[in-house]
């Protein structure tokens, strides 16, 4: 799975420097001198970064082989990722990343399916969007009293949740 990690914007002056709307909780780690990033479209990268610097709040970017504005500028839009497989897992047994989560098959503590895990939502508090088996959406916030047990290594996020909570349906 491809994950977004940063836009390319527009040129910062006549060296090849980019600025970069980040869309990563590590930049430094995927900024950093030497990595690769695949991009969309494919057809320009991929890109290896030559380095980087902050200026007024922005992450300004340098890729190895843009030498002057008008290569850099042609970067512009240019949406920045990262393979899934390369991004090592939390060393908290209790935080993952989304990617970690989204196709999780969910089950209650009784052993019944409920769906998969669709996708994550961050908003005031996370929340799971899981797709139930009967083919409506069912958003359960990802707290410990509501999903006490995800098991990546097993393909299972295990819900507890209370009463009504998974019996709602769309009435679109």
């Amino acid at each position: 799975m491809r994950l977004v990690v940063g836009r390319i914007g527009r040129a910062h002056g006549i060296r090849g420097d980019v600025a970069v709307d980040v869309r990563t909780d590590d930049p430094d780690a995927r900024f950093g001198e030497g990595a690769v990033l695949l991009t969309d479209p494919a057809s320009v990268g991929p890109l290896t970064i030559a380095s980087t610097r902050r200026h007024s709040g922005r992450l300004l970017v340098r890729f190895k082989g843009v030498a002057d504005r008008d290569a850099a500028e042609a970067l512009r839009g240019t949406t920045l990722l990262v393979d899934s497989a390369d991004i090592a897992p939390l060393d908290d047994p209790d935080e993952f990343h989304d990617h970690e989560l989204i196709g999780l098959r969910a089950v209650t503590t009784e052993g019944r399916t409920v769906g998969t895990v669709e996708d994550v939502l961050h908003h005031a508090q996370d929340v799971l969007v899981i797709t139930a088996e009967e083919g409506h959406e069912v958003l359960v916030p990802f707290v410990a009293d509501l999903v006490p047990d995800v098991d990546v290594a097993a393909g299972r996020i295990t819900l507890d949740p209370p009463p009504g909570l998974l019996d709602l349906q769309s009435t679109d």
